[in-house]
């Protein structure tokens, strides 16, 4: 089982850090949750390409979070011209219209689907791809989730909890993957809540949004939908995981001496292993070691 951070960022425009993205590969999947804007960039460098890609799950309709769920669904078709699997997708209530919105006929890529599956110059670069026969539009397969559903494939265990965000306006849902190699738990986003509890108890990994810092809360609403940094080490405590991942950060956690407070505060509460997590990060099942001394 590997995990990679492709985004640990916010919507804030960074070159330092992408919107959410993580990849967790396990068996012959390759399972993508979130992918905001950046996020792609960085599914190429952790060394994937978009045909790897098996499934998508997606936490929330906000943008930083699938801004980049159209250019992995039409370059892993495009790419895989007929070759693969469609991509298996799943999300929250209204995944599937945004998808039909991208790839209908009178959806965003409608026009440039239609050329590439009819005009003799793209069919030449399908069939240069190894396509056969008339080119067949992407057909993903998307799944619309609700709070306690489960999803089991290919010898893993996909758990799914709504947690507190911007509801009603958007559906928010944290995640639970359970796998013979390990657990790894993604909080979406979301501020304190028992379904987060309850998902995390036990895991190896809970990569969780680390928004700001503790005391700078501008309104009981900011703090009941996103996730303070001593409210997430209080989390960590509670559910007892063994390795806490810091994720989509704003600016003012990121700055030298404020980090290693931040982490020296945490660690007074929870005394497990905890990670300030980075964009192309590879995030340890069990317990990090020291490289080699050289």
């Amino acid at each position: 089982m590997r995990i990679t951070l492709l985004g640990t960022g916010t919507p804030t425009p960074s070159l330092k850090r992408m919107c959410s993205g993580y990849v967790v590969e396990t068996g012959n999947d390759v399972i993508v949750f979130d992918h905001g804007t950046g996020s792609h960039h960085r599914l190429l460098e952790a060394g994937y390409k978009a045909t790897d890609v098996t499934h998508f799950i997606c936490s929330h309709l906000h943008y930083d979070h699938c801004m980049d769920y159209p250019r992995l669904l039409i370059t892993r078709w495009d790419q895989g011209a007929g070759q693969i699997p469609e991509l298996q997708v799943y999300g929250p209530p209204g995944i599937e219209r945004m998808t039909n919105l991208l790839i209908d006929d009178d959806g965003v890529f409608g026009p440039d689907l239609i050329a590439r599956t009819n005009h003799a110059l793209s069919l030449d670069v399908y069939r240069n791809r190894h396509g056969e026969g008339e080119r067949a539009r992407p057909a993903p397969v998307v799944h619309e989730l609700r709070s306690g559903d489960t999803v089991e494939e290919n010898g893993w265990k996909l758990t799914v909890a709504s947690v507190p965000h911007v509801q009603p306006y958007l559906v928010c849902y944290g995640f639970r993957l359970d796998t013979a190699e390990g657990s790894f738990v993604y909080s979406g986003d979301c501020g304190p809540c028992t379904a987060m509890e309850k998902l995390s108890d036990g895991a190896d990994v809970l990569v969780h949004m680390c928004q700001y810092i503790t005391g700078t809360e501008p309104s009981d609403a900011y703090t009941k939908g996103c996730m303070g940094h001593m409210e997430l080490a209080q989390l960590g405590a509670k559910s007892g995981v063994r390795n806490l991942v810091m994720s989509h950060m704003l600016l003012q956690l990121d700055v030298p001496g404020v980090k290693e407070q931040l982490i020296s505060e945490m660690k007074a509460v929870y005394d497990g292993n905890l990670i300030w997590g980075e964009d192309l990060m590879e995030v340890p099942l069990t317990a990090p070691k020291p490289a080699k001394m050289d």
